[in-house]
């Protein structure tokens, strides 16, 4: 995976004047002590900053270190104006930390930092300044909890200077009646996503440009070996090769000033007709490099990968929140025999044609999309419905989540973890069985309230705490989770 920034941090001590610039410098060099030993490397500045001029000279130090993102580390009460302005003047995300007091025998009054208080007054300042930061849930700790801080933030700040750095290029337009895979893209320049949009003509110009291009050979190779027995539909092999060269062309000469890219691409219903195949198992080839490719030209669904890709380092899917599953399975392979007691409404599939890496199949299977097939098709062997990555989903932890604009451009989100059970879907397209507790009540309280579309991002683990993070970070004004029992979402009727 090439398609994500590597982060480069950077840590500076702050000292107010009227403490011993010593109690920050120590205490600071213990935190990088215990980072560097558990998780890798930090650049430590060398300048502590007690004023203004200290933090110009600061931010010289970590701008030549090529930092692109900063931990400002209150090793004593700290200074106000010059933390707050680094904050300012820093081009990345920024985290703010403290230190807690440190064992001190029969007396604490030299060697006490009284950084607790000295947050309150960094958070305070930040505030009127307008600026965010990234504070822990608890951001006063010793040297060895510091460490675990800033272990945390790591793929905060890689989410963030990657949304920072991301153009989407979508074709479009979108199909009939997906209106809900449409938003206001006045909020992806507000969080400074860059946006192409173009037209399937221009998508199908650029894929007859690539008829004969020299890597398509190897791309089928690359596809044979991935497949393996899976591999029931050869002869379609060669027009997806063409389409990811196509793919990987358009991203590497259209990205422009950004470095980093994400794709939201029609995929139906002319596109077969004219393409003559289905570009699920190419999208999927994408989204394991770390290019998501989002169905059905859903620009945030885009982007709601791209972030989880950011946060977990590893490859995502999108997928519909889709149907629910059937009692006779949920009574016969879910009922009582998990470590949660998931009930039925609990419990739902998560669907879509063939988009989901292979890497996240339990079995991998070129088919063909029945759905189309029966309506451009019927009665006949597949042929321009070829193309779809099929398999049930892995089985163990997953996040849904997705950030999104509403009609009236604020943006919104959702977060909910949960796992994909061990139980056959006994159905078609790339679709596993997900149980996330208390589902019911946060489909409804948070996914229709909210008016939420059908896709969800799906990361491969428990990333909820970081994206939160990365969400809160952008700005979105409302983050909804799967409240527990006892805990009523606000439209929730207390007598139901």
């Amino acid at each position: 995976m090439f398609n994500f920034p590597e982060v480069k941090l950077g840590i500076v001590a702050v000292s107010r004047d009227c403490f011993p610039k010593s109690l920050s410098e120590t205490r600071c060099e213990n935190v990088c002590k215990n980072y560097q030993e558990k998780f890798g490397d930090i650049f430590k500045c060398e300048t502590i900053i007690e004023n203004e001029k200290d933090m110009l000279c600061a931010l010289d130090e970590i701008n030549t270190a090529e930092c692109n993102a900063l931990v400002v580390y209150l090793g004593n009460f700290g200074p106000e104006t010059a933390e707050t302005l680094i904050c300012k003047e820093f081009n990345g995300p920024v985290m703010f930390v403290a230190a807690s007091e440190e064992d001190c025998g029969d007396s604490l009054s030299d060697g006490r930092v009284d950084a607790y208080c000295g947050m309150l007054n960094a958070s305070y300042n930040l505030a009127l300044r307008n600026l965010k930061a990234y504070i822990p849930e608890y951001p006063v700790g010793t040297a060895d909890e510091v460490a675990e801080m800033i272990a945390e933030f790591v793929p905060v700040a890689r989410g963030i200077i990657g949304v920072r750095n991301l153009k989407i290029i979508s074709f479009g337009p979108r199909p009939q009646d997906f209106l809900a895979c449409n938003a206001p893209i006045k909020q992806l320049y507000n969080l400074g996503v860059e946006i192409e949009e173009n037209s399937e003509l221009d998508l199908y110009a650029s894929y007859h440009g690539h008829a004969n291009d020299k890597r398509i050979p190897k791309i089928i190779a690359d596809m044979e070996a991935e497949l393996g027995e899976g591999n029931k539909m050869s002869g379609i092999l060669p027009k997806l090769a063409q389409y990811e060269a196509t793919l990987l062309d358009w991203a590497e000469e259209h990205k422009g000033s950004r470095k980093f890219v994400a794709f939201a691409n029609k995929c139906w219903p002319s596109f077969q007709t004219q393409f003559g195949f289905v570009p699920c198992y190419v999208n999927s080839r994408l989204t394991a490099m770390g290019i998501p490719v989002a169905c059905e030209v859903d620009i945030y669904g885009a982007l709601s990968e791209y972030i989880g890709t950011c946060v977990s380092g590893e490859s995502v899917t999108l997928l519909d929140i889709n149907n629910t599953v059937p009692a006779n399975i949920y009574n016969e392979e879910i009922k009582g025999k998990f470590d949660y007691d998931y009930t039925l409404k609990d419990t739902f599939m998560g669907f879509h044609c063939g988009n989901t890496p292979a890497c996240r199949l339990k079995s991998t299977t070129m088919k063909y999309q029945l759905i189309m097939h029966r309506g451009l098709e019927p009665n006949s062997e597949p042929d321009i419905t070829r193309g779809t990555l099929e398999g049930d989903i892995v089985d163990g932890d997953i996040t849904f989540f997705r950030l999104q604009s509403t009609s009236d451009s604020k943006l919104s989100a959702y977060i909910a973890q949960g796992e994909v059970l061990p139980v056959a879907t006994r159905s078609f397209g790339g679709i596993g069985i997900f149980a996330i507790p208390e589902m019911g009540r946060f489909y409804r309280h948070v996914l229709v309230e909210g008016n939420f579309p059908h896709h969800g991002a799906v990361a491969f683990g428990h990333f909820g705490k970081a994206i939160h993070s990365v969400f809160k970070y952008l700005g979105a004004t409302e983050i909804g989770f799967n409240q527990p029992k006892g805990m009523l979402y606000k439209s929730e009727n207390p007598f139901a």
